[in-house]
């Protein structure tokens, strides 16, 4: 069994892994980049309007033979979760090459293409994954495990082959809403060793030892709503279900109403069945706000606009007891919705990764708060595990060879295990 990382070895994001034994090829994730050569955060309108020779020739798809363009096609694409940085190139793949991601991965595909100009998973080509059930792909073995992240429906793969067995982590954490996945996982490797095991290392290097679990950030954020008389905007992921659940715990404690935007209503619609959480419509309180960004970009997707009408709600209701509500904010809010206005004494908790904060439309409406005698607070905790956690799960894991990616640090985890092996983007390897 041979293994390349055609990008991922000393960056964040971006994840393309292929392995490939004589008569099997499969590609672990084809994310887009978070960042660009100057580690700044990269613009994905350099890819819009180009064609797959074009971005080949620039370096931005990674080389990988049949998968983009000419080649022997790879027999699937194993996708983790449905963030860009591991989903965001499916579109230039080649269509005649199935694309296996769980049932939950798939929905927030479909969700982030409706509302957030994501990438979805053309139903021709969807094939289903289903945790801890084996599936068949030539020659190899790959079972999904669910794993604790910042977006529903994220696994591990577990790939076996050729005598070899290959654990890919994609992106996880141990300090979330459910810890018993990873503890589903290392239970179904107890006596079963791994070869190798590619590890994510987000937080590596970085001084992240420890942090705050999704429980306890629960508690802050509960606490610091019922420190506010005014109206609380709340911005998060709606894809991040744990701190979905967060917010609306929170609304609860402290006798508000729930305000979620269109975008949110229809990934709760769509999970209602899988999780527990209240469903979007004739919930007690939770209530459904239509921005008008979503107004002006969706009137195409009537049924979905249809779906929460009863249990709308106007910002002038919202604005009438502002005290009462915590309401999901984007800041393309601020202008179509707000009048280019906070009002009065407004917090709002910003629940995503602080270097957001850098951008225009944020500091923007940072200033917009401190005008209005309101605030902007910092209420987040990581989607990748902790360094601590990391070594703890590593160790469990026990592998013959270890290999970090997802990471801007890889040499970082040799201070922790000798069994660690670090290679370049495009470098090829046997397991």
């Amino acid at each position: 069994m041979k293994l390349t990382i055609h990008r991922g070895t000393h960056e964040i994001g971006g994840n393309c892994v292929e392995i490939a034994t004589d008569s099997t090829r499969i590609i672990l994730d084809v994310g887009m980049p978070l960042f660009d050569g100057d580690r700044k955060p990269f613009d994905d309108k350099v890819v819009r309007g180009k064609t797959v020779d074009e971005l080949l020739s620039a370096g931005i798809l990674p080389n990988v033979s049949g998968l983009f363009s000419e080649g022997l096609l790879p027999n699937g694409i194993l996708l983790s979760h449905a963030h860009m940085d591991h989903t965001g190139f499916l579109p230039f793949t080649r269509s005649e090459i199935p694309a296996y991601a769980t049932t939950g991965t798939s929905k927030m595909m479909s969700a982030g293409a409706i509302f957030a100009r994501q990438v979805e998973i053309p139903r021709e080509r969807y094939r289903k994954l289903v945790p801890e059930k084996p599936t068949r792909i030539g020659d190899l073995r790959v079972t999904a495990f669910s794993v604790d992240h910042s977006v529903y429906g994220s696994v591990a793969f577990l790939i076996e082959g050729q005598g070899k067995t290959v654990l890919y982590s994609g992106d996880l954490r141990l300090h979330g809403r459910k810890t018993g996945m990873a503890k589903t996982l290392l239970a179904a490797l107890k006596d079963k060793p791994v070869d190798l095991l590619l590890i994510e290392g987000t937080l590596l290097g970085g001084g992240r030892s420890v942090g705050v679990n999704e429980y306890d950030l629960e508690k802050e954020i509960a606490r610091k709503v019922g420190s506010s008389d005014g109206l609380v905007l709340a911005s998060f992921s709606p894809q991040h279900v744990d701190r979905l659940v967060c917010f609306i715990r929170a609304a609860q404690r402290t006798h508000r109403t729930f305000v979620a935007d269109v975008y949110t209503a229809y990934v709760m619609y769509l999970i209602q069945s899988e999780v527990n959480i209240p469903p979007p419509t004739q919930a007690e309180g939770i209530r459904i706000f239509y921005p008008q960004h979503f107004m002006s970009r969706h009137e195409s997707k009537r049924k979905i606009h249809d779906l929460f009408l009863a249990d709308r709600i106007t910002l002038d209701e919202i604005l009438t007891e502002p005290a009462s509500h915590i309401m999901l904010f984007r800041t393309s809010m601020l202008d179509s919705d707000f009048g280019g206005k906070m009002p009065e004494k407004t917090l709002c908790l910003f629940s995503r990764w602080e270097g957001y904060l850098e951008q225009s439309e944020w500091k923007q409406t940072r200033e917009k708060l401190e005008v209005a005698g309101g605030e902007l607070a910092l209420m987040h905790t990581s989607g990748h595990a902790f360094v601590d956690d990391l070594k703890a799960f590593v160790g469990k894991v026990n592998p013959t060879k270890t290999v970090p990616m997802h990471t801007f640090e890889p040499e970082a985890l040799r201070d922790h295990f000798s069994n660690v092996a670090t290679f370049r983007d495009g470098e090829t390897f046997e397991v």
